[in-house]
């Protein structure tokens, strides 16, 4: 029986990216299929030495970022660079001509400048702000108004970079719609994406632009609390600590029917008038009294004794776990999960390695292969594929998608517009 393909098989990428809203948008395309080929500057971009690193200075940041891509080092100053990148963003074929970046689109990287080698070129451009103006995840979440509401006082910053890993997703399917109108339409692109607007979109999609314009009010610190509904983290007899969340009037039924707190529950409505089990809000009103309920049962209890209750009553619950305890003891974080296999990467040895979270369902059993480039692998609905070395696939390249011949490759390696 003939295996389907990957979904983006044949697709080729060209990315000229840094951090991490473009490369991770590059690599949902490539684990998708799509040959992605990376651009860096000869010796590496501005993030090829971001933390962490390994002891010989190796950076996993990197590698987890630009995993199934193909890699090429060109001397972005010099003519002969410049025209080897306008060449690959501008290759024929029906599934090349597409350009992902948040470099600086001015000059001969414009839109304008690439497009007159090919009309239909597809570009998706990240940009700071909508105006072009420079911002960052870290200068644009400052603004979006969660710091003033995470915590209990002062300000806190989110260590996740969401809107960067948002913008990153948006990026990948800027792409895909882009390629389905030109497939329509026989035109061309130029898509700009504002970090910005990224944020802004998403936390007025959440209901805070409008409660700030409409309302006139934004929600208080609540520490660990969940917003409108029940939620808290509890500590248990032993140290541990969960957070056990109802959202839904059977995820409440459960947590009353697990901590044995039905008569105390019953009590409480009658004395407030409140109804716990039809109201998100009504739980989320008492949230004092019914977080000391709670408590009160976990403070009883070690982790094993608090999960088996938890979990023969069906009660939606995580433990708090540390990266190491999480990679040590998480079965979702280990060869278990389909996701992650084993992989092995360029310079800094074999670890754990996750591929796309898409399951398809007409191969639920995907494999996980590791591979220098899409088009050499078995077919598959996603690949996991290593990180490439720095310039790895530069010759490769140049042969496969400009077919230039062994001899002029050679000569752009000695004037140094290839490494």
């Amino acid at each position: 029986m003939t295996q389907p393909t990957k979904p983006l098989a044949g697709m080729r990428v060209l990315e000229g990216s840094a951090f991490v809203a473009c490369p991770s948008g590059g690599m949902t395309l490539a684990q998708l299929g799509a040959d992605v080929i990376r651009f860096d500057a000869i010796g590496g971009g501005i993030d090829y030495k971001r933390w962490p690193l390994t002891p010989e200075g190796h950076s996993l940041y990197w590698q987890g970022l630009n995993k199934a891509k193909r890699s090429i080092q060109v001397n972005l100053r010099s003519p002969g660079g410049q025209e080897i990148i306008t060449q690959l963003a501008t290759a024929p074929g029906p599934d090349a001509g597409i350009f992902i970046t948040n470099f600086p689109t001015v000059g001969w990287l414009s839109y304008e400048a690439l497009s007159q080698h090919r009309k239909d070129l597809i570009m998706v451009a990240i940009t700071g702000n909508h105006d072009g103006t420079t911002a960052v995840d870290y200068t644009v979440n400052c603004a979006m108004g969660y710091p003033w509401l995470t915590g209990n006082e002062g300000t806190v910053n989110h260590v996740l970079p969401a809107w960067d890993v948002i913008c990153g997703q948006t990026t990948a399917l800027g792409v895909l719609a882009a390629e389905r109108q030109r497939a329509r339409s026989g035109d061309g692109t130029a898509v700009s994406l504002a970090l910005s607007d990224v944020a802004l979109a998403t936390v007025s999609m959440l209901g805070h632009v409008a409660e700030a314009e409409l309302l006139g009010t934004q929600r208080p610190r609540i520490g660990n609390d969940l917003y409108g509904a029940f939620g808290k983290d509890f500590e248990l007899t032993d140290g541990s600590r969960i957070q056990i969340v109802a959202v839904s009037a059977r995820q409440w039924q459960s947590i009353v029917a697990a901590c044995e707190i039905q008569e105390e529950v019953a009590a409480l409505e009658a004395e407030t008038g409140l109804n716990f089990t039809r109201s998100d809000g009504d739980r989320y009103q008492a949230r004092a009294e019914l977080n000391g309920l709670v408590a009160s049962w976990c403070a009883r209890r070690t982790l094993t004794e608090a999960q088996q209750a938890l979990d023969a009553q069906g009660v939606c619950w995580g433990r708090y776990q540390s990266m190491l305890d999480m990679v040590a003891n998480d079965p979702r974080c280990s060869v278990a999960n389909p996701l992650f296999s084993q992989q092995e990467h360029p310079l800094t040895g074999r670890y754990l390695t996750p591929g796309s979270p898409l399951r398809f369902a007409q191969n639920p059993s995907t494999q996980n292969l590791s591979a220098d480039h899409p088009s050499n692998l078995n077919p598959t609905d996603t690949l996991v594929g290593s990180a490439p070395s720095l310039g790895q696939h530069t010759d490769e390249v140049l042969e496969e998608v400009l077919g230039l011949s062994a001899t002029e490759i050679g000569r752009l390696h000695d004037a140094g517009t290839v490494a």
